[in-house]
């Protein structure tokens, strides 16, 4: 009895077989371990990363990790903008390796790279506030995954909080295109999610940062900087500044009556962690924090001589706009309505950014990484990013004052501005760094006129411009960087963010699942079988 239950199950083992390969489709790549191989057959099959040969129909086939390895041929720029019409704009751009090739090595191109050109793509496009935005941050990137945290600031007294994939999307081949009256395509992410509302500020949203991938900072118009747990967005501490004295209305108050302007403007986090710089509304001062212990560390009065070198009349409020660290955490920047200051680590002014012609600053930012650690850029109203290199300083031969005691900066050129036609004012902008090249930049700027732009600033330009100093009487500076790409959003952008999509495409993590599926589905087979 025994014997013929045996050979029943021996007969019907072959025909579940047959059925289940049925079920599999045909593309599904089958693991087959090296050892089992012959010696002929297995050099020709690559080893996928979990130490197996991959065989696809009985034909090697290449795996998808050699595909992630190899160079890619084009870098993808996500872009994110925030606009006065309330909507949070996302689109990404491709850059052909061959368009970064011309433009930084002029020599080396060829014909047929001059027909490359930057491709735009929509990502997303809603309503993501009640009124304008007015700020946005991202979280640093991590190689353990393949997401990213946006944090979005609205006059509305709500911080949205995104989480964006890092992954360059695919064109599909089994879906078309959706059509666009303006001729861009659409392109659509499902990891692209929603992940909520902080409503922890009671005025409107100033300034938003990411120190860490688990700490995010926000500060407001009621002189509050919070710092929020991401892990499950809880507030941890609460700083508060005190609320000014009244000193009169200064010029451009907006105020009710019978109140004082109050709030901070923008604040900075040393690179240590342990520092933050911050200015505020109605106050001719900056405020030193100690962020180990939560409070004041100190209180910087700005003198006349430092208002007068940030441009400040006797009519003006005084008080700081803008604030920014270096790279290496050695100096930082006070940016005014129409200058700005460069202080030294001991919080003594050290050298002045004056743009020629006379125009309002928007947006400061530093180079990243180490090998430009003491170049600035600033965004202006005429529609200029200005460089200037904050460690070498030149007189002004045409004025002779004597109260002018700090040094200007050393102008080493621009990029747009009316000289390249470009008039509208830079509200805001973003450096990203080549993965390939640690010496150029991509510079990616948002107008009020709602057209993103992406520039490349190479280390040649900075080299020659920096061997040869720029006279600060005259009133136009020598264009550098070249303008990739042009993408009209249609909306008056007030914020702008962007990085590189650096992580693993969506194909590559459907083969990944299958093979895991595979494994799995492999080991409980074999439990099966052995019951």
């Amino acid at each position: 009895m025994g014997k013929r239950k045996r050979d029943v199950a021996d007969e019907t083992r072959p025909v579940t077989a047959v059925k289940s390969r049925k079920e599999q489709p045909a593309s599904t790549p089958k693991l087959v371990s090296r050892e089992k191989l012959p010696a002929n057959k297995s050099k020709n099959l690559p080893v996928a990363a979990n130490g197996f040969a991959m065989e696809v129909n009985g034909k090697a086939k290449e795996t998808a990790t050699d595909t992630a390895d190899k160079p890619s041929e084009t870098t993808t720029i996500q872009i994110i903008t925030g606009s006065y019409e309330r909507v949070l704009h996302g689109f990404t751009a491709a850059l052909p390796r061959t368009l970064i090739t011309r433009h930084g090595n002029p020599d080396e191109a060829s014909k047929e790279d001059e027909d490359a050109k930057v491709n735009f793509s929509d990502t997303f496009l809603f309503n993501a506030h009640a009124s304008a935005i007015r700020c946005l941050a991202l979280s640093p990137p991590s190689d353990e995954t393949s997401k990213i945290t946006l944090a979005t600031g609205s006059t509305d007294e709500r911080i949205n909080v995104y989480s964006l994939s890092t992954a360059p999307p695919l064109p599909s081949k089994s879906k078309p295109p959706l059509p666009t009256l303006h001729g861009t395509s659409i392109t659509q992410n499902s990891k692209n999610k929603e992940l909520g509302s902080l409503l922890h500020h009671s005025s409107s949203i100033t300034a938003l940062y990411f120190p860490t991938r688990s700490k995010l900072l926000s500060s407001a118009e009621d002189s509050t900087i919070t710092i929020t747990r991401t892990r499950d967005w809880t507030p941890l501490s609460t700083i508060k500044a005190p609320i000014p004295k009244p000193q009169g209305r200064p010029s451009g108050d907006t105020a009710a009556p019978g109140e004082v302007p109050a709030g901070i403007n923008d604040f900075a986090v040393h690179p240590s962690m342990k520092l933050m710089v911050s200015v505020g509304k109605g106050e001719k001062c900056m405020r030193l924090w100690n962020l180990v212990t939560g409070k004041k560390a100190g209180v910087l009065n700005f003198g006349k001589e430092v208002l007068v070198a940030g441009g400040e009349g006797r009519f003006g409020s005084g008080e700081g706009r803008r604030v920014a660290w270096d790279a290496e955490g050695e100096e930082f920047v006070v940016a005014f309505e129409r200058g700005a200051v460069i202080f030294g680590i001991d919080s003594k002014p050290k050298a002045k950014v004056m743009p020629t012609p006379r125009t309002k600053l928007h947006q400061m930012h530093y180079l990243p990484g180490s090998s430009h650690p003491n170049i600035l850029a600033a965004s202006t109203e005429d529609g200029r990013i200005m460089l200037y290199e904050t460690s070498s300083t030149t007189p002004c031969p045409e004025k002779h004052d004597k109260q002018e005691d700090i040094p200007t900066c050393t102008l080493l050129g621009q990029l747009g501005g009316p000289a390249a036609g470009i008039t509208g004012r830079v509200k805001d902008f973003s450096i990203l760094p080549l993965p390939s090249d640690d010496a150029s930049f991509l510079f990616v700027t948002g107008s009020s006129d709602g057209s993103g732009r992406i520039w490349l600033l190479s280390a040649v330009d900075l080299q020659s411009n920096t061997k040869q100093s720029q006279p600060q009487s005259g009133f136009t500076a020598k264009q550098v960087g070249k303008l990739l790409g042009t993408y009209s959003t249609g909306n008056r952008i007030t914020c702008l963010e962007s990085f590189i999509m650096t992580g693993k495409p969506d194909k590559l993590e459907d083969v990944e699942r299958e093979k895991e599926g595979d494994v799995n589905k492999s080991s409980s087979d074999e439990g099966s079988d052995s019951e």
